[in-house]
């Protein structure tokens, strides 16, 4: 059995992977707003701070994993809670753990998005690399939800490769899925939102599987690279997205 710690586990797709692991026999930690084993803001440091000590408490003995799950769409506002919870939460709890995985020889699975490529890196992206969360968070504020989502998970993305390589030499391996449109609460808001409801619908309408996603989809993917499968994997940023990114950048790989 594995011990694995996770965010964002109460709903949607974080469900669906708490599900996936427990059912296969593993110990999860779930943290999350509520009906989680440690409920925390992830918002800000102090909620992080007991997001981490809580995980610590509960497995001194080291962890197989870490899924840092919990996100918000561009249906939140204002932006910079995007930026706050998709990015530094994740980053930021990711580095404080890095101790109990290296105990274990620990794997990551971050939660990117096909959105990551659709936006250009700029200096948005720029200052959440640089770790400066108040001028990243002043900069999507002037901005629009999109671009802060979008950067938020391009960011995760340049994050987690440059990581990549010492994070090996430590033992470590660091990857991530890419979903698109999945039935979630997250995108059931953003359908439902003025302002984004029908682009979202033309998206989910455009994949070329010719249906939206489902959690467990995203969730069979996250549990092959925690798994001895994915043991020569690291720094990849795997797409489980109908075709859509295939789709929408033929040449660019």
């Amino acid at each position: 059995m594995a011990t694995y710690a996770m965010s964002g586990g109460a709903t949607g797709i974080g469900a669906a992977i708490r599900k996936t692991l427990q059912t296969a026999g593993h110990k999860v930690v779930v943290v999350d707003l509520k009906d989680a084993d440690i409920c925390a803001d992830l918002s800000d440091y102090a909620g992080r701070q007991r997001a981490v000590d809580g995980i610590r408490q509960r497995c001194p003995e080291g962890l197989d994993g870490f899924i840092p799950c919990a996100g918000v769409g561009p249906s939140v506002r204002p932006p910079s809670l995007i930026t706050r919870i998709n990015y530094f939460a994740a980053t930021t709890m990711t580095d404080g753990l890095l101790d109990l995985l290296e105990k274990r020889g620990g794997r990551i699975v971050m939660i990117a998005s096909n959105s990551a490529p659709m936006i250009e890196h700029n200096d948005y992206i720029d200052l959440l690399l640089a770790g400066d969360e108040e001028a990243a968070c002043e900069l999507a504020d002037s901005r629009d939800t999109h671009s802060a989502y979008a950067g938020s998970k391009h960011g995760i993305c340049c994050w987690l490769r440059r990581q990549s390589g010492d994070l090996a030499r430590r033992g470590l391996r660091i990857n991530a899925v890419a979903p698109g449109i999945v039935q979630t609460p997250l995108s059931d808001k953003v359908l439902a939102d003025p302002e984004l409801g029908q682009v979202m619908k033309d998206f989910g309408d455009s994949v070329p599987l010719g249906k939206v996603g489902q959690p467990e989809q995203i969730a069979s993917v996250v549990e092959f690279l925690l798994g001895p499968g994915a043991d020569y994997m690291t720094g990849s940023i795997v797409f489980v997205d109908g075709g859509h990114d295939a789709m929408l950048r033929p040449d660019t790989f």
